[in-house]
């Protein structure tokens, strides 16, 4: 008999058995493989822009197609293929490498894509922005991983996270040993923030021997969709500062604004419009990616993140541990400089571009309006506006007769409700539970990435699927 395995299911690290991660969870892999047996399968369940149909913009894909192939600037026939400006900022790229898109980079990143990037955040904000400060990584998840890691230290230290939130924050909280502390969006009030619940929750974390040392706020929200007014980040401001906690700004969606009553507003700007004390002294960091936005370049990977009064030597230590492993990939960084440094008036790119990411943005929009709108139509379900980002969550009143059916499947509620959303639509959705929700609501997370073509569709399918459900299980009811 061969001698158990080293690295067994009852030997490996508990943190990695007690991770979850619902948007590639049970639904995704019963999706896969009903895929695998020919049923056409929407993937909704994650905000991936292209496998949903998105186009490229023009502009940064010639970029780096020539920054891929840097040669074919050396055929004479290249200016009839690519704009000169695609071809001018290609080389502009490649001289800040020591080799080309093939060879490490700093740990932190390209300088000169750093310094691009915090142009981009003066531009922004109205203040200045340190690129010594600012680390490109592997996608902004990496980010938010790179200083949790620094943060947490055991399980007495707790990380504020929303519910509901993305699943980033929870699996990685876990994975690291240290504590998730929730505090409670206002579903009623279109998913608000609400602060009197914020402080109770750290009160009640000290009282358990926990130590609150970060707070994440999701701006515009994943998977809620709400745009945090400035108001309200100087609420997290202030009491960040006030206890002492490190803020954590995930802000990737910034550029996915569907309303016109509630603008994206950074925290970095509204932290340095207070002045004073206060805006030397809260510690902040920031996340963006070239994944969201008008881009939705996920498999390129491009992510940064911002420090902003973070202690010198904590900038050091956070280098050395990006230096294990030795630089992120470059491709993104060239992205990420794409998407801050975009074309400008005048430029030749600048008409194509524009419309390009316009008429994405518009679509969005209107996308948004067809979601929200079609949840609500529908029996027992009620959907806020998805003011900002990607997703719709709508809540499901589900009857008890799909509840005592869930529960002799073995299936949490809106789990068996997803399921058998999948099974009779295609439609793969992420349950509500994956992200947090308030105990005996039901939820479901679904992106708005469909195209504008497909969406009502889409969204009758919906409808016919749940009124069926709806009538189907109410009839159980008596049967309890």
């Amino acid at each position: 008999m061969a001698p158990p395995k080293v690295m067994g299911p009852d030997t490996i690290n508990e943190n990695v058995k007690r991770t979850s991660y619902a948007v590639r969870g049970e639904l995704y892999l019963r999706a896969s493989e009903l895929q695998k047996e020919g049923k056409k399968i929407i993937f909704t369940n994650v905000g991936n822009p292209h496998a949903l149909g998105q186009k490229p913009l023009t502009f940064p894909r010639q970029v780096m197609a020539l920054c891929q192939a840097p040669f074919l600037m050396d055929d004479p026939n290249v200016s009839l293929l690519f704009a000169p400006d695609a071809i001018a900022r290609a080389k502009h790229y490649l001289a800040m490498t020591s080799g080309g898109v093939g060879a490490y980079s700093d740990s932190r990143g390209l300088p000169g894509v750093r310094q691009e990037i915090a142009e981009f955040i003066q531009e922004r904000d109205g203040y200045p922005s340190n690129a010594e400060h600012i680390f490109l990584t592997d996608g902004a998840s990496k980010g938010v991983m790179q200083v949790l890691n620094a943060l947490i230290r055991n399980e007495k230290d707790g990380v504020l996270v929303p519910i509901p939130q993305y699943p980033l924050y929870s699996a990685t909280i876990t994975l690291l040993g240290g504590t998730l502390v929730p505090y409670y969006l206002k579903e009623e009030q279109n998913w608000s923030l609400d602060t009197a619940d914020l402080n109770a929750q750290i009160q009640t974390a000290r009282r358990k021997g926990i130590t609150v040392r970060g707070l994440v706020f999701i701006n515009p929200g994943n998977p809620t969709g709400q745009c945090l007014t400035e108001e309200n980040l100087r609420q997290l401001i202030e009491l960040c500062h006030r206890e002492r906690i490190v803020l954590l700004a995930d802000e990737v969606y910034q550029t996915n604004v569907y309303q016109d009553e509630r603008p994206f507003i950074s925290a970095k700007k509204v932290l340095m419009g207070l002045g004073g004390s206060i805006s030397r002294e809260l510690e902040l960091v920031s996340f963006h990616t070239v994944s969201k936005g008008f881009l939705g370049e996920c498999g390129q990977r491009g992510g940064y993140l911002e420090m902003t009064n973070i202690h010198p030597l904590v900038v050091e230590e956070l280098y050395k541990v990006a230096s294990i492993a030795l630089s992120p990939n470059v491709t993104g960084q060239i992205m990420l400089g794409l998407m801050v440094k975009p074309p400008k008036p005048g430029d030749y790119s600048y008409p194509r571009y524009t419309a390009e990411s316009k008429a994405i943005l518009e679509s969005l929009r209107k996308r948004a309006h067809i979601m929200t709108d079609g949840f609500n139509a529908c029996k027992n379900v009620d959907c806020n506006f998805t003011e900002g980002a990607m997703y719709s969550f709508p809540q499901v009143k589900l009857p008890p007769g799909a509840i005592a059916a869930a529960k002799s499947a073995g299936k949490a509620p809106d789990v068996y409700y997803c399921l058998k959303l999948l099974e009779a639509t295609g439609i793969s959705t992420v349950p509500g539970s994956g992200f947090g929700q308030k105990e005996g609501t039901f939820h479901i997370r679904t992106t708005i990435l469909p195209s504008e073509q497909e969406m009502p569709a889409m969204m009758a399918s919906f409808k016919r699927f749940n009124d069926e459900f709806m009538a189907q299980y109410s009839k159980h009811v008596s049967k309890l």
